[in-house]
């Protein structure tokens, strides 16, 4: 785990801190939290991480595959990240590499019809998961935090454009 068990960032954060500083810290709480527990669900339900778990669901999304190059951009992480993952599924079976059919120096990732249904059973699960983690929250407070949070993103996105 990237944390000790039940670290929690927002014990950082003092009353005489500015709101949106034990905010971000709250949410940054909040997300690892959640990312533990579905990195720890993922390795015991299924032997897989968090990081080939996103790898063949930007897959998924693209049955006709994706460039080396595109999976790292989507998944923000260098090449040579992808190319371990990539290497791994491969050997499972569950990703097939295939020469780019306009650049021979590119490579095309699919998910195999094995590798589409092992995501298949991966992706229901993670899907009940991630529904109970946010299960103490009514469907109102759920939508409302929501649209909150997509406040966040427009005005942090408004800004990245202005600078």
């Amino acid at each position: 785990m990237s944390l000790q068990k039940n670290a929690d960032h927002e014990f950082r954060a003092h009353a005489d801190h500015h709101a949106s500083l034990r905010l971000w810290l709250r949410l940054l709480s909040c997300t690892t939290r959640v990312e533990d527990k579905i990195r720890q669900k993922l390795r015991e339900s299924f032997g897989i991480t968090l990081p080939r778990f996103d790898l063949m669901a930007q897959l998924e999304r693209h049955p006709e595959g994706l460039t080396m190059g595109e999976l790292s951009r989507r998944m923000m992480v260098t090449g040579g990240n992808i190319t371990a993952i990539v290497d791994q599924l491969e050997k499972e079976k569950l990703v097939l590499r295939q020469v780019g059919a306009n650049d021979r120096r590119s490579f095309t990732v699919k998910l195999t019809k094995a590798g589409r249904d092992a995501f298949t059973d991966m992706a229901v699960a993670h899907e009940a998961w991630v529904a109970d983690m946010f299960a103490g929250l009514s469907d109102n407070q759920q939508s409302q935090l929501y649209t909150l949070l997509g406040a966040l993103k427009k005005n942090l996105q408004k800004q990245e454009e202005m600078a």
